[in-house]
């Protein structure tokens, strides 16, 4: 019988760190019931998933009654969709702590199967639920997040001043030489006519090592190109009413104010499904229940996706995420 000589049947993540985690996990839970938002589960288990490009989702075969030819099923990699469905049918504010799953992203900071904390807040627009993660980070990381004011840079501010140039003016070009500059390389797998692609470069290798050195960075105002889920306000150039917080060059959350049309939203996950035939990364069915749900009345509000593996990395002082979870994935 194996015995586990080698060690890897040992938790990656001290002791220590695990009930740090554990104490982090009820805080939350009492910041949310103080405010009286409800917390609910939804399936980890879908017949949809999202079409996003960069996203690559697992998936199964279910046998069992009434489908004797199997049907495929997807771990979902956010619950947003499900959630969403909850808010049409009348819940009010929610949120959930759960697993969430995607294929092909491991490293430093990620696990192909992470914990995520989503919520949602009927009547609130993107700045004020920016308000309310703040006040939920800084209760949750005390003085790690509250060594000075809280940074609030629109995305195009963080570019020029980061990176020196302006993100929605900028051609192709001009993203090259600004790469060329700070030593970045293009990677092969680029589409160098998408200026998306240069924007995402950009930001990972330039700018956001950048963010949140010594306090809260909160980037907002994307590319209406980069809206996903978010509502886009009209103007010059139109913008996406969506968030991004960090913390020591760390993305912690992603947050919108979200799009409640059913006709618009039809239209991205259709296109985004495009896109991934682009990027070769297979297709996958749209959520029906999702449009269905929107149709009927999704309320004007925000929501947000927390990564909570990296929260207590913060809180922990850890390096990777392997260190504040039990069993990564090389020890599952």
């Amino acid at each position: 019988m194996n015995t586990g000589a080698s060690g890897d049947w040992q938790p990656a993540a001290t002791l220590e760190v695990l009930k740090l985690r554990a104490r982090l996990l009820e805080r939350t839970r009492a910041f949310f019931q103080a405010r009286d938002v409800l917390e609910v589960e939804t399936p980890i288990l879908s017949a949809a998933t999202s079409p996003e490009p960069h996203i690559e989702s697992f998936h199964t075969i279910y046998v069992g009654p009434g489908f004797g030819r199997g049907k495929k099923l997807y771990l979902q990699p956010s619950p947003e969709f499900a959630m969403k469905r909850l808010l049409a049918a009348g819940s009010g504010p929610i949120y959930q702590i759960g697993k969430v799953f995607r294929n092909n992203e491991a490293g430093r900071l990620h696990n192909p199967e992470f914990t995520m904390l989503e919520w949602y807040r009927p009547g609130f627009d993107h700045h004020a639920l920016m308000g309310e993660v703040e006040e939920l980070v800084t209760t949750l990381l005390g003085d790690r997040a509250r060594r000075t004011k809280t940074e609030k840079l629109s995305y195009a501010e963080a570019f020029e001043q980061h990176a020196g140039i302006d993100p929605h003016a900028a051609r192709e070009e001009d993203f090259a030489a600004c790469a060329k500059k700070f030593l970045v390389r293009a990677p092969d797998t680029m589409t160098p006519h998408h200026l998306d692609d240069w924007r995402d470069l950009i930001l990972t290798h330039v700018v956001e090592p950048q963010l949140g050195k010594d306090r809260l960075t909160f980037i907002y105002d994307y590319p209406a190109t980069q809206a996903s889920f978010a509502r886009i306000r009209p103007g010059s150039p139109p913008l996406a009413s969506r968030f991004e917080l960090y913390l020591s060059g760390m993305e912690l959350a992603n947050g919108f104010h979200e799009l409640t049309d059913s006709d618009e939203q039809e239209l991205r996950l259709r296109h985004q499904s495009l896109e991934r035939k682009h990027h070769e990364t297979g297709s996958v069915p749209i959520d029906e229940r999702l449009l269905a749900a929107l149709a009927a009345g999704l309320p004007d509000c925000s929501g947000v996706a927390l990564g909570f593996d990296r929260l207590v990395i913060q809180a922990a002082d850890a390096h990777s995420i392997d260190g504040v979870i039990a069993f990564p994935i090389d020890r599952a």
